[in-house]
């Protein structure tokens, strides 16, 4: 691990069920660094999900190491491994899990809740975050007056508001038309040459190979990584 990596993981597997264990995850390991934006491709049932879980803290391993930001999440206790999500990763999900109620303001200040940042603080801060996603003249409405695509750009500010130490993305272009994706993926790309790092979830071939690093995933085990390849 260098002072550059901002996910690890090493050796990692993930089993389901005791009398006959389903291996979701068979000994997964890579890393990181900061600034990267890495897709994680793989068809249904290559274990995406559950690595997805497992990178975010959401979920823990069975074996193996998974280090954010350089603080290994074993070793912590509920409490501190809620604060380390909130903190260091930023989440981006298919669906947009916004609040109808709230504002656009609200929705992505919601994003530094459980940060413990105050109220004043989180909404200046959702404001900037609704800037970088062409959204500031849209501060003040509800998630409804919204397009499909308005609505991932409020939840990619959600994830980025706390300037985590990664964004995870899963399939964020998934629910949208090829029009509004692609205009998705041109903002995440923005977001990341400004230094913000990306994992991306997807099964799209045609999506990861946009993108600078692919991680190829299937039956649980990573089959390729193309940084190792251009290593090579």
């Amino acid at each position: 691990m260098t002072d550059t990596t901002v996910l690890e993981l090493d050796h990692v597997t993930k089993e389901y069920g005791e009398q006959t264990p389903v291996r979701a995850l068979r000994g997964v390991s890579f890393s990181v660094s900061r600034g990267e934006m890495v897709a994680i491709v793989g068809q249904s049932g290559s274990g995406k999900s559950t690595l997805l879980h497992i990178m975010g803290t959401l979920d823990q391993p069975t074996s193996g190491i998974v280090r954010i930001d350089g603080v290994d999440a074993a070793g912590l206790n509920d409490r501190e491994v809620s604060s380390l999500r909130a903190h260091k990763i930023g989440f981006v999900f298919q669906q947009f899990f916004l609040a109808e109620h709230a504002t656009l303001r609200e929705n992505v200040a919601d994003g530094l809740l459980y940060a413990g940042v105050p109220a004043a603080r989180r909404f200046r801060l959702a404001d900037l975050a609704l800037e970088r996603v062409g959204l500031a003249d849209r501060a003040g409405f509800k998630p409804g007056t919204l397009s499909g695509g308005q609505r991932q750009r409020v939840a990619i500010a959600r994830a980025i508001v706390g300037q985590p130490a990664v964004v995870l993305a899963d399939e964020p272009t998934g629910s949208l038309d090829s029009a509004t994706g692609a205009a998705i993926m041109e903002l995440i790309s923005e977001l990341n040459a400004l230094g913000t790092t990306i994992v991306m979830i997807t099964h799209d071939e045609a999506l990861a190979g946009r993108l600078p690093r692919q991680v190829r995933l299937l039956d649980g085990q990573i089959v390729s990584d193309s940084a190792q390849q251009e290593q090579a």
